[in-house]
């Protein structure tokens, strides 16, 4: 009873937090007949309904939620003991689950993992590009990325990346014809390329600050995107100006594909932070991770 029990139980955690039967079965590797029978199984022996089902979506019920809350923190706890276990080994190894921005990931991990995990090659990292605020618990992430400004206060943080500014760029044809800015304000008489922001489905202000004064922008334009790399290939076809990490453009910026503007007003700030729960018990893996992405910034002498 008791195998059989902890067999669907893992099928019902696992369509609760995919909201799908056919998700679900994909991740577990079964079938959806498989699933199905298993979850059914469970609530006709608990003699409770677990799961609301209708042709577009599967959410928990009440008795459903109150299941999942009780069970997703014995099972992270069954499943750190399962990783301490690796610890016995000659080699630190492990999984790493991490969710990160498009441009976290392209400048502060993925330069740092290309080492990593060639020195450790029992250490596997999964990697999930969401530009998005997740919650890494509810996500089941071991850690996130992110600007220092956007972790809770009840998150360890860790720098892992130097300061950062970002630039409004633009084509040397575009300011030809539109004229160039000379305050932020003056951005809504521009094209300007917006970005789409995931977490609150709405448009992105541009922000600004100079002289201790912030300022917040809502520009306009004929172009919207959740991701920065189209907005530098429209910002160079003339199609208007981005707001994006200077890092990204200083090629275009080099080759004067792009031209900067607004520069005093883009002061930088600080970079991106490695974050995890504070009641996180590390394993060697995590731990050589976080040491390899630690942030060492330079002091002149």
């Amino acid at each position: 009873m008791l195998k059989e029990n902890f067999n669907d139980l893992i099928s019902f955690l696992a369509v609760a937090r995919e909201g799908s039967f056919t998700r679900a079965a994909a991740k577990l590797g079964v079938s959806q007949s498989a699933l199905s029978h298993s979850v059914r199984s469970l609530e006709e022996r608990l003699s409770i309904r677990l799961l609301t089902r209708t042709t577009r979506s599967v959410a928990p019920t009440e008795a459903g939620e109150k299941l999942v809350n009780s069970l997703e923190p014995r099972f992270a706890d069954i499943e750190s003991e399962l990783n301490a276990l690796t610890e016995m080994r000659d080699r630190p190894a492990g999984n790493i689950r991490i969710t990160a921005g498009e441009h976290a990931v392209d400048s502060a991990l993925w330069p740092v993992l290309k080492t990593f995990l060639a020195d450790y090659p029992d250490i596997n990292v999964e990697i999930t590009v969401d530009n998005a605020l997740t919650d890494i618990v509810s996500g089941r992430f071991d850690a996130g990325i992110r600007f220092g400004e956007q972790v809770a206060k009840d998150m360890v943080a860790v720098r892992i990346g130097p300061d950062i500014s970002f630039a409004v760029v633009g084509s040397p044809a575009y300011f030809k014809t539109y004229g160039i800015p000379q305050t932020p304000q003056e951005l809504q008489q521009h094209r300007c390329i917006n970005t789409r922001l995931p977490t609150m489905d709405s448009l992105y202000a541009w922000e600004f600050e100079k002289d201790g004064r912030e300022l917040k922008v809502r520009v306009d334009g004929q172009l919207t995107f959740n991701y920065s790399r189209q907005q530098i290939d429209a910002a160079t076809l003339g199609l208007g100006l981005s707001f994006v990490p200077e890092d990204t453009v200083n090629s275009e910026l080099a080759s004067g594909q792009l031209v900067r503007v607004l520069e005093e007003w883009c002061p930088p700030f600080s970079g991106y932070y490695l974050y995890y729960p504070s009641r996180k018990q590390h394993t060697t893996a995590f731990s050589l991770l976080i040491d390899a992405l630690r942030y060492q910034q330079h002091v002149p002498l």
